[in-house]
């Protein structure tokens, strides 16, 4: 889009950024993502693990193609994921539980695994989320 502009809306950006890490039964957020198909099918079963749940290559593989072969390929399907936090490449763990590489760092991934589990246990996160929701 070269003849776009960016125009500063408070408003509405709030509107999106609570969607994106408050998300509210019913809420919908549209994206455009470009990829193969092959990676478009890993993407959407990254989409399927839910909040605080973890899944390993090969769950996602199944998830994608009814089977867990191929490791390796799911594994750079999700490395190469553009919206990382969006398509939620950090729930992805080796079949051992151990922590991959994650593009952001391992603090990161550790950091949204935590939070995410926390909001679904509906902990003091979650609480003060809901509260700071209603205002949005």
């Amino acid at each position: 889009w070269p003849r776009a502009r960016f125009v500063a809306d408070e408003r509405r950006m709030a509107v999106v950024a609570r969607k994106v890490f408050a998300p509210r039964p019913g809420d919908k957020l549209s994206l455009l993502l470009h990829g193969s198909p092959f990676q478009v099918r890993v993407w959407e079963a990254l989409l399927r693990i839910p909040p605080g749940a973890l899944a390993s290559y090969g769950r996602v593989g199944e998830a994608a193609f009814g089977t867990s072969r191929g490791a390796r390929a799911i594994g750079a399907a999700v490395g190469d994921n553009p919206i990382s936090y969006l398509v939620p490449c950090h729930r992805v763990v080796r079949s051992s539980g151990a922590l991959n590489d994650y593009h952001w760092g391992r603090a990161r991934k550790l950091a949204l695994i935590g939070w995410e589990a926390a909001r679904a246990e509906g902990g003091p996160e979650a609480e003060i989320a809901e509260r700071r929701d209603s205002r949005v």
